[in-house]
């Protein structure tokens, strides 16, 4: 593993890093399965097999999140390609098995790919696949980065769904340095893979699909999605605030909200579940 392609070292350095004063992951403390499905020299369908087949090894290791930074459309053999119809999340094998998984309650975190600049220009499988993050890439200046790939899926779905830093982020290479010269939606995925794992670290009570409903309705364009970054830039600390408000809902029974005579704030009076009253201090 340490003679091959180094792609995986550096998307795992977005995650796991951490090199005090020079590189800090958006995870680093989690508990990692490093599973390798590619074949770097070749590219041909069996890799989405590969990537089945680790899917299912994580499931039964209780794997919560997986970051799939690798995409399908072409392959050496040209009767193998996919095309655009084809990317509707129910056709390829990868995008089918990635749904399944959502469906066991992993969260599956998803580069879209990165031919905006090409002929193709749409995402790639499994970016298609429903109920996952599919992660587009932006500027340091949160402008969508010309490579990052479009949707909508073939059925028009929104897809991004979201978007964050993907050009010249600071990676860890094999070699032990950190540079910041690489770029793609391999990038972009890990480092939104990390901060949904610790998101939900503090939501511990909330499905994978809870967590992906607040990162997306958190994000800046939610209500005017476009086929370039989906919903937007997420903000996490508004996807906390609407996590605690549904955790709040479910076991709040009646609630009253009155000013507090002390101060400029609010208080909210809440009776749960077990009828114990608690107040809360709104600001």
């Amino acid at each position: 593993v340490f003679r091959e392609g180094n792609h995986g070292a550096a998307v795992f350095s977005l995650i796991g890093g951490f090199v005090p004063g020079y590189l800090v992951g958006t995870a680093p403390r989690a508990d990692y399965l490093l599973l390798r499905t590619e074949e770097g020299k070749t590219e041909f369908p069996v890799e989405e097999e590969n990537w089945i087949a680790a899917a299912e090894f994580a499931d039964s290791m209780g794997v919560d999140v997986i970051n799939t930074s690798l995409g399908y459309s072409e392959f050496d053999e040209d009767s193998l390609n996919y095309t655009y119809a084809d990317m509707n999340g129910k056709t390829t094998r990868i995008s089918r098995a990635s749904t399944i998984a959502a469906s066991k309650g992993i969260l599956l975190v998803t580069s879209a790919g990165n031919a905006g600049h090409t002929k193709w220009r749409y995402i790639t499988a499994p970016a298609d696949a429903d109920s996952i993050l599919t992660i587009g890439a932006i500027y340091p200046d949160s402008l969508i980065t010309n490579f990052s790939s479009k949707g909508p899926t073939a059925d028009m779905r929104i897809k991004p769904d979201i978007a964050t830093l993907g050009y010249k982020p600071s990676v860890v290479t094999p070699s032990g340095y950190i540079k910041n010269t690489s770029m793609g939606t391999s990038f972009s995925s890990p480092i939104m893979a990390g901060l949904v794992t610790c998101l939900w670290q503090e939501f511990p009570n909330a499905t994978a699909q809870d967590i992906r409903k607040a990162v997306i309705q958190s994000a800046h364009s939610y209500y005017t999605p476009n086929e370039d970054m989906g919903y937007g830039i997420p903000d996490f600390e508004k996807a906390r605030k609407i996590l605690r408000y549904s955790e709040l809902s479910k076991i709040v029974q009646h609630a009253h909200v009155y000013p507090n005579p002390f101060t400029s704030h609010l208080i909210l009076e809440a009776v749960y579940s077990n009828q114990e009253l608690i107040q809360f201090e709104l600001y």
